[in-house]
């Protein structure tokens, strides 16, 4: 067997975070245009409707399938070839919503299938090249690291590009979805696969991907950081639609400033995850996680009272930070306590929880605002980051250190 050496590492890291990049950056190109999109696509119920719609669909599919992908490839044994099946049935998937959706051969309901059978593809590329990161060594705070920021800078450029796109033709986004998804199909067999060698016996052997769905109830320490990946995703969800709203009505800034905006906390966001999974590397999960949750929640509430758009801008930027140092450590934590042979399925299980969040923070946000305002709003997911922090430190502390490989150097 040839000899793996840290180049090979590095480009198998490389690759995978731009896996993750690719999905998020086409996820994120659509969300600019929505309401024309979806007016193209053939809907006829009020935009809010058939958008929230549009988005839920796609949801429901990582919802109800990351963890399926996860337990299927640590039933088989392989990650790759699944990884390259994933990613092509979400480019196949954009690439119906753009043909047959505005060709008028279809209804809006033919529509929000295709969606949600590209939703369920595209979630077993993002959570297997993530699992593929986890079973790299060097560290799993360093390559959840490189996850993040393939993560921050795939959302950080996917919503101006896509903006721009708009500009030239509302089906361009789809188009351009759809390629980034089948070049991610064709980097896959670029990887290593290195799946732990488990050992195998009849009763393994017979354990099929609906049996290794079990090992999140078999794992209820997991609890913990799906905890913090859930409201950490409730309050990205949060941002993306609420606080859009809120920027234009509030400062009165158009669509451009409104981007920059988020940009100041996408930037940090994306720039600190590799370096705060390095330092969750060197000084364990718990104060990475429990320091950044809590301060992250405090400043997503200065952003709603903030009286200026300066002022605005900077406590963004502060989310950003307070969000990357927490982010990294929280899914390295997840590697660290799931069974290796059930990583797989721990990390589809936390893109569940992580999926479910961004859906409750974009409805559960615009519910919110529309009985309360926007200031009871902010105030709620802020303190809710809080909460979890607090709640949760009592339980990080006791944690089996000895299970938790936070000095893993490879």
């Amino acid at each position: 067997m040839a000899t793996v050496t840290g180049d090979d590492h590095a480009r198998d890291r490389a690759v995978l975070a731009a896996t993750v990049f690719a999905v998020l950056f086409a996820q994120v190109l659509l969300y600019p245009g929505v309401p024309t999109l979806i007016e193209a696509l053939g809907a006829t119920s009020s935009v809010l409707d058939a958008g929230t719609w549009f988005l839920g669909v796609e949801f429901l599919g990582f919802v109800l399938f990351a963890a399926v992908w996860g337990a299927l490839s640590d039933a088989l044994g392989t990650r790759r070839p699944l990884i390259a099946l994933g990613a092509l049935g979400g480019a196949v998937g954009y690439g119906l919503l753009a043909t047959l959706g505005v060709s008028g051969r279809v209804g809006f309901a033919t529509v929000l299938l295709f969606r949600f059978l590209q939703g369920a593809f595209t979630i077993g590329a993002f959570s297997l090249a993530i699992t593929m990161l986890t079973d790299l060594e060097g560290g799993t705070g360093r390559n959840m690291g490189a996850a993040g920021i393939a993560i921050g800078g795939g959302t950080a450029l996917g919503a101006p590009i896509g903006g721009r796109l708009y500009a030239i033709d509302t089906l361009a986004p789809l188009w351009v979805a759809s390629a980034c998804l089948a070049l991610v199909a064709g980097l896959a067999f670029a990887v290593t696969d290195r799946v732990p060698d488990f050992n195998s016996d009849a009763d393994s052997e017979s354990e099929g991907p609906l049996a290794a769905l079990a090992a999140l109830r078999r794992t209820p320490v997991l609890a913990l950081p799906y905890a913090f990946g859930l409201i950490d995703r409730l309050a990205a969800g949060f941002f993306a639609f609420v606080g859009t709203i809120y920027f234009q009505t509030r400062f009165g800034v158009d669509a451009a400033t409104t981007g920059l905006l988020l940009g100041a906390f996408f930037a940090p966001f994306a720039l600190l995850q590799y370096p705060s999974g390095i330092l969750s590397d060197r000084i364990g999960r718990v104060g990475p996680i429990a320091a950044g949750s809590g301060s992250f929640g405090f400043a997503v509430i200065a952003v709603g009272f903030a009286p200026s758009i300066l002022l605005a801008g900077a406590t963004m930027a502060l989310v950003g930070v307070f969000g990357a140092l927490c982010a990294p450590a929280t899914l390295a934590l997840v590697s660290d306590l799931a069974a290796e042979d059930e990583r797989g399925t721990a990390i589809g299980g936390f893109n569940i929880v992580g999926s479910l969040g961004f859906l409750g923070g974009i409805t559960g946000g615009a519910l919110l605002t529309d009985a309360a305002g926007f200031g009871a709003a902010f105030l709620a997911v802020g303190l809710a980051e809080v909460a979890i922090a607090l709640g949760a430190l009592p339980f990080l502390l006791r944690l089996d250190v000895s299970r938790v490989r936070t000095f893993d150097r490879g």
